[in-house]
Formats: C-alpha cells, sequence, structure tokens
C-alpha cells in the first residue's frame, strides 16, 4: 500500500530529526577493548560503537514513531509505549508459570486458545498484586473495537529472549481481562523490523506465540 503524502512527509520528519539528534547528541562510552581495536584499529571500532548505539536507539527514536504514523490513518486510537494493565492474580501468575514449564521441558505444544481460557478462569481469583508489566511498544484500537498490541523489536533475539516474550504476552493478556472483562479481542504480536517492515518472529516451538484472541 503507497504511503500517503501526509505520511511521506512525517514519516521523512521522523527519520530526519532521530538522525539529527543522535549525530548532536551522541557521546560514546568508554569501552576498553585492547584486542579489537588492535585488530581492527580505532576508526573501525568508534564506527562500531555509533552503529551500536544506533541500533539500541532506532526502536523508540524511529521504529515507533514510524509505526505510530502509519497506523494513524487505519486505526481511531493508537499510542506507543502503553501501559497494559497493572494488575495481576496470585492463581494467574502461577497459570503462566505452569505453562512456561511445559512448553520448556516440551510437554506441551503453544496453544493460544487454550492458554487465554487458563488465564481467563483464574484472572479474578486469588489476593491481586500490583506488577509493572513490560510497555507495549505500540498499542492499537481499530474502529470495530479491537485491540492490538505490538512488541516491537530490532534484532533478532536468542531463546531466552523469546521464553521472556511468551511471558510477557501472556502477562498483558492477564493484566488486561482484570482490567476489562468485556473486551472483544486482543492480539498481542510479536515483531522484528527488517528494512523498515515489520516482519513476524517464527522460531521453533515458540511460534504460535505471536497471536491471541480473547473470545
Amino acid at each position: 500500500m503507497a504511503l500517503l503524502k501526509t505520511q511521506h512527509a512525517e514519516i521523512s520528519a521522523i527519520l530526519k530529526q532521530a538522525l539529527r539528534n543522535k549525530f548532536k547528541n551522541y557521546n560514546p562510552e568508554p569501552n576498553v577493548m585492547p584486542f579489537h581495536t588492535r585488530l581492527l584499529g580505532k576508526d573501525r571500532m568508534a564506527l562500531f560503537s555509533f552503529i551500536h548505539s544506533l541500533n539500541t536507539n532506532f526502536g523508540t527514536s524511529i521504529f515507533e514513531p514510524v509505526a505510530k504514523a502509519l497506523a494513524a490513518s487505519s486505526f481511531k486510537e493508537v499510542k506507543t509505549q502503553a501501559v497494559a494493565g497493572t494488575k495481576i492474580s496470585e492463581k494467574a501468575q502461577h497459570v503462566i508459570q505452569d505453562i512456561m514449564d511445559k512448553l520448556t521441558a516440551a510437554d506441551s505444544k503453544p496453544n493460544k486458545a487454550k492458554e487465554i481460557e487458563a488465564i481467563r478462569k483464574v484472572c479474578q481469583e486469588g489476593n491481586l498484586h500490583t506488577v509493572k508489566p513490560t510497555k507495549v511498544d505500540l498499542w492499537l484500537r481499530s474502529n470495530d473495537n479491537q485491540l492490538y498490541f505490538f512488541d516491537i523489536k530490532t534484532a533478532k533475539p536468542n531463546k531466552g529472549g523469546f521464553k521472556e516474550f511468551k511471558r510477557t504476552m501472556l502477562e498483558w493478556v492477564v493484566v488486561f481481562l482484570q482490567k476489562i472483562q468485556k473486551q472483544k479481542f486482543i492480539r498481542s504480536l510479536q515483531f522484528r523490523i527488517i528494512r523498515m517492515s515489520l516482519n513476524r518472529i517464527h522460531v521453533g516451538q515458540w511460534r504460535e506465540c505471536s497471536i491471541w484472541k480473547t473470545s
């Protein structure tokens, strides 16, 4: 789908401003790496340090604002760095841990429908604890009130990283169900950025953790 002229101008401005800010405020951290410096040279090491700094900063300074600009014309509500919720029940925490343990041990395969139903049954049971789950990078509400939660990653995670993302999405489901019991949908999608496009991550048995539907 081609960009609207207004979107093109907005995205262009975002990219220019992000790069200007980075060049203006870049302050290399002291990092003693004698072997790498002798092998590659100071100039290459300085360039590597700058590129690494760009990679770690692009998520919030470029990818999220660009995603927000792209979504604004198709969704009635768009947020970045949104809070999914703050309360989670003890029983829900136990259910999440049980799901994670079984997946790690390969005793079960991902099944979003069963996992959501198990969470739904206990999300209001037991003592409630205040938690601080990972913020939703991109929060969208469609015109028919479907909700989409995006966790945007700039680099492909390792196996341990995927486990944490799975747990994050389970926690998003719990805290959101705790907060709003009558919602129609919640979809929690994991993406990584490649050439400014969103591509779904699939790795082994964690591949089905990408989409959630609560009703």
